[in-house]
């Protein structure tokens, strides 16, 4: 039964079980014979019982046990964050100074799976797509931030405690209340519940007026002191500083390395030999002033970017290589389905392209891509979906942008971001800057063409605009024939129309004296035009942490008076891949040992060796929480053992070839179950002793 049917059910029996209740009082005010009085204590247990085991099942549904996530999700969590933290995979920051909410650092497990995810991302993206890579500053002038528009716009809506002045995210308050009553209160009705939702994915529409009606109507207050709320208001998340000593520069550190590349575009186009299309990727550190950071990795004030512009021309956004992905099926969440209160369902990519689902074969392309980076990663392919952004949540330039969406024990995390932000970027650094940041395609022959041409009249607009006279010029002569064709009908038929002024930041009315458009014929040898850019994103950090969730289970130990924790990394993103143990403390053991960590050397194999004394199944465990992949056990001086963390199976493997089975393994040159089956199996109690 889905959610709704639950909560009927859970009504209903309630309401039968109000029903007997009562009838039980009035067969004990009627003094009735005690077998018909116990008869309906008996049928009212018995309800009892069935509302119980709607509840169970509720909340298993909505928020408690489930797949993947067992027992609750609050219990799930603090064990895997209990042994993410004791074996150093990621602490807070400034620990010995109480830290500092929102910054953290990686430890050297969390550093190796940091490094092995990044080198992936590179090898999957940059080597496979031959992008361009680059490398910017973090600091960042302010006028490039304007430009962009996230000195004006780059802000979250907060509210403040009124009596201690504690700031907190206002939607963010909005949806932890939606949450935790659908997730935790058995008692909403199907239509409150389904009310809830809906106020789920239309979040990001609600104004700061609509958001503080909303937190009102719904009795929220401050989590910790109970104090009333402010009203929203906007915060900006940008950290703000000074280039040079003289503090006349402004500057920001980054919050997105993308404008790094936007401003790069003129040499990177000739880099490429003035070729479209073309690919620049950069990985980085970005800042953002969160108002209120949790969720340990996964809302942070300082964090890991790996972002991609791919500049294609806006006429043509086919990808040759479409077809490679157009088979993969998973699941998709179109803007149609969020509306509807529907749930995301499995598509086939070729299919959400052909029916105008996607946009377009390039973001297809690359949401395929990103489909196979994240499972290669180790995501479970049944806890990732892809959303597609509401209208309302998209820039008014964006032609279509969906989020990688993977589910955690906080719930469904935005983890990539891929976006077609049309030429907006190009275009607003070209009028801020002055530099013409176009494409060109030549033509074999010159061709006569009808051109629309937009003649500013500067008289007319400089009475009006007067010191944004030339921003408002810049901003028209910039348009492209879509939106020069809109304004056009909309002078012709109202006399005026607003236009939105990038470098104003604003909407400016356009009247019809103001400007003439009209179409021309002219001869022309090439095309001039500003590329559209569509944008995977990548959070880091989200990904990883949402990865060491997927990757995390225990299992009983042999003697079943404990459970083991085990991180299940695939071979790719394991912080080390192999560990080599002398069974026991015997020089000839470990003199082969030394022998074996030599070769795995060579072979930029990274492992541990490991000497000590522990008891051989002990040692297996502590490896295993560290993700560990495979161990070679040294038993004698001619071959070893090497078992494979998860089934726990174990070959036997000549000491000559142990470092370049593992090293064929780890690279994917072989599997596994081809090891399994080409060499000697060996069964051994040793490795049950965890």
């Amino acid at each position: 039964m889905d959610e709704s049917s639950l909560r009927r059910s859970l009504a209903d029996k309630q309401a039968a079980i109000d029903a007997q209740g009562n009838a039980v009082r009035a067969l004990k005010a009627a003094k009735a014979s005690k077998s018909d009085v116990d008869s309906a204590i008996d049928s009212l247990n018995s309800l009892k019982l069935e509302k119980a085991s709607i509840e169970r099942n509720l909340l298993a549904l909505v928020g408690g046990a489930g797949d993947g996530v067992p027992v609750s999700r609050e219990t799930f969590r603090q064990t895997v964050g209990n042994a993410l933290e004791r074996r150093l995979f990621y602490i807070p920051s400034f620990k010995i100074y109480r830290g500092v909410a929102g910054l953290y650092d990686y430890g050297p497990p969390g550093c190796a799976v940091k490094s092995n995810v990044l080198a992936f991302w590179r090898q999957h993206f940059v080597l496979e797509e031959n992008m361009l890579e680059v490398d910017c500053p973090c600091v960042t002038p302010e006028v490039v931030l304007k430009a962009s528009g996230h000195v004006d716009k780059f802000t979250d809506l907060m509210v403040k405690d009124m009596k201690t002045g504690t700031c907190y995210r206002a939607d963010h308050l909005l949806k932890d209340f939606c949450n935790e009553k659908l997730q935790k209160d058995l008692t909403l009705t199907s239509e409150k519940a389904a009310e809830l939702k809906h106020v789920l994915a239309t979040l990001d529409d609600l104004s700061a007026d609509q958001l503080g009606a909303k937190i009102k109507e719904y009795g929220i207050v401050a989590p910790e002191t109970k104090n009333g709320l402010s009203d929203p208001y906007p915060f900006n998340l940008m950290f703000q500083t000074s280039i040079g000593p003289s503090g006349l520069l402004p500057g920001y550190m980054r919050p997105e390395t993308a404008q790094g590349i936007f401003v790069n575009f003129k040499d990177l186009y000739y880099y490429n030999g003035n070729k479209l299309p073309f690919a620049a990727a950069q990985i980085g550190q970005a800042f953002r002033n969160e108002i209120s950071p949790r969720q340990g990795l996964l809302r942070v004030r300082e964090f890991t970017l790996a972002e991609i512009e791919h500049f294609v021309d806006p006429e043509d956004k086919s990808h040759p290589k479409f077809n490679e992905v157009a088979n993969l099926e998973f699941l998709m969440f179109p803007r149609e389905q969020q509306m509807s209160g529907q749930y995301a369902q499995k598509l086939r990519l070729g299919d959400a392209v052909s029916k105008g689902t996607v946009n377009n074969e390039t973001l297809g392309y690359f949401i395929g891509r990103v489909y196979l980076f994240l499972t290669s990663l180790g995501i479970d392919a049944d806890r990732l979906r892809f959303r597609q952004h509401l209208a309302n949540e998209m820039a008014h330039y964006a032609a279509d942008c969906w989020d990688a969406e993977i589910e955690c024990s906080y719930g469904w995390i935005e983890c990539v971001g891929i976006a077609d932000r049309s030429a907006y970027d190009l275009k607003a650094h070209s009028e801020k800057s002055k530099v013409d940041l176009v494409a060109h395609e030549k033509f074999s022959e010159p061709r006569e063409v009808e051109k629309l041409v937009i003649t500013p009249h500067k008289k007319e607009l400089g009475m009006t605009f007067k010191g944004n006279q030339k921003a408002v010029v810049e901003s028209l002569e910039a348009m492209n024939e879509e939106e020069a064709l809109k304004m056009k009908a909309a002078l012709e038929a109202k006399g005026e129309d607003e236009f939105y002024v990038c470098v104003l930041a604003k909407s400016v009315t356009i009247k019809d004296n103001m400007v003439k458009i009209a179409k021309e014929k002219i001869v022309e040898h090439q095309r001039v035009f500003t590329p559209s850019v569509i944008e995977p994103s990548f959070g880091i950090g989200r990904i990883i942490y949402c990865l060491f969730e997927h990757s995390f289970y225990t299992r009983p130990s042999k003697a079943g008076d404990e459970q083991l924790n085990v991180f299940r990394f695939p071979p790719v993103v394991a912080p080390i891949k192999c560990t080599v143990f002398p069974l026991i403390q015997k020089p000839e053991y470990e003199s082969v040992a030394r022998l074996i960590s030599k070769s795995l050397t060579a072979a930029g194999v990274s492992h541990k060796i490991d000497m000590t004394g522990t008891t051989i199944g002990k040692r297996y465990a502590r490896t295993d929480e560290l993700g560990v992949p495979f161990a070679i056990t040294v038993d004698s001086q001619v071959d070893v053992t090497i078992r494979e963390r998860d089934s726990k199976d174990q070959v036997r493997v000549n000491i000559k070839e142990a470092a370049s089975v593992i090293k064929e393994v780890v690279d994917g040159q072989r599997t596994w179950a081809d090891v399994w089956s080409t060499f000697p199996q060996h069964a051994s109690a040793s490795a049950d002793e965890e």
